[in-house]
C-alpha cells in the first residue's frame, strides 16, 4: 500500500510540474518587480485549455496533499 501511494505521489508531482509549466504567464514580470503591477487591463476569465489547466492543477494539488498526508500516516504506524 505504501509503495503504491508513493508511486502515485511521484506521478502526481510530475504532472503538477508539467501543468504549471504549460500555463501562460499572467503578468509582465518587470513591471511587478518595480511596483507597477496594474497596467490598466481588464482581467478576463480563463477559457478553453487555459481553464482546463487551472482546474487540473488545482485538483492535482489537492490530490498531492491527500497523498502526502496518507503517506505520513502510513509511515508513522
Amino acid at each position: 500500500m505504501y509503495n503504491a501511494l508513493l508511486v502515485a505521489l511521484v506521478i502526481v508531482s510530475i504532472m503538477i510540474i508539467l501543468f504549471v509549466v504549460m500555463q501562460p504567464s499572467k503578468s509582465n514580470a518587470a513591471s511587478t518587480l518595480t511596483g507597477g503591477g496594474d497596467d490598466g487591463t481588464v482581467k478576463q476569465k480563463a477559457r478553453g485549455f487555459e481553464a482546463f489547466l487551472i482546474r487540473a492543477t488545482t485538483v492535482l494539488g489537492i490530490l498531492f496533499f491527500v497523498l502526502t498526508i496518507a503517506l505520513a500516516y502510513l509511515s508513522a504506524k
